[in-house]
């Protein structure tokens, strides 16, 4: 027994411990697996290393279902030894230039961040618009997109819009291709548009209220169920 004196003097703080690699498992964890790596015997390290897989594998039981479950453990035991352990893995034992990697940066899909409003869709539909030989599918084409860009920008924009305003950025962005700025073209009225917007985000809101009463429900009864079954018992 230690004094109390002396007892302090052999207390850890995490500040002066080594650093853990996954911590989700826990500091004893790593020591087991750091004794198993100073094992020099061959055999007890392959023994201690399935022993170490079967510990692992019980901290994490929602996981036993996942497809190459047992891979990823063994993963784990390399990476949680710093990949000193040297044991037979049933799997290929990773390396550390692999892990290191870095992916590559994914670029932004939006070219036009200025009109955020009218989507990434807007401007594949233009582009296919582009492609298309000049006709009347072609000309209707152009004005269906034209209309869902005055709905895009009332949706983001309360407020009344001139046509002129939506051909300026057809225009643009069709990199001047589709020019509409010079006919007599009319485009449907804001009104309308806005009656439209309104009608799908009352529907929106609907779906998401029915989804919660059907929930609350749902819970109502679970919990009538169970004190049912309590008065039973």
């Amino acid at each position: 027994m230690y004094k109390a004196d002396e007892a302090v003097g052999y207390l850890e703080y995490n500040s002066l411990r080594e650093h853990l690699i996954i911590p989700e498992y826990g500091r004893h964890l790593q020591k087991l697996i750091e004794q198993a790596t100073a094992l020099e015997d061959r055999d007890e390290r392959n023994k201690a290393a399935k022993y170490i897989i079967g510990v692992m594998g019980t901290l994490n039981p929602h996981l036993r279902d996942v497809p190459d479950f047992q891979h990823k453990l063994w993963d784990q035991l390399f990476i949680m030894s710093d990949f000193k352990i040297d044991v037979d893995s049933p799997y290929p034992i990773p390396s550390r230039e692999v892990l290191a990697q870095k992916p590559d940066r994914l670029a932004y899909p939006q070219n036009f961040p200025k009109y955020r409003f009218y989507g990434n869709n807007i401007k594949y539909m233009i582009d296919v618009a582009n492609k298309w030989d000049d006709g009347p599918l072609k000309d209707a084409l152009i004005i269906v997109i034209a209309n869902h860009m005055k709905k895009s920008f009332l949706s983001w924009n309360k407020d009344t819009v001139k046509d002129d305003v939506i051909f300026e950025h057809l225009y643009e962005l069709s990199g001047g291709r589709i020019n509409l700025t010079a006919t007599d073209e009319e485009l449907s009225a804001s009104t309308d548009l806005m009656k439209v917007n309104k009608k799908m985000s009352n529907k929106a809101y609907s779906n998401t209220n029915n989804n919660n009463n059907n929930n609350a429900r749902q819970k109502m009864q679970r919990g009538n169920i169970k004190n049912n079954n309590n008065r039973k018992s």
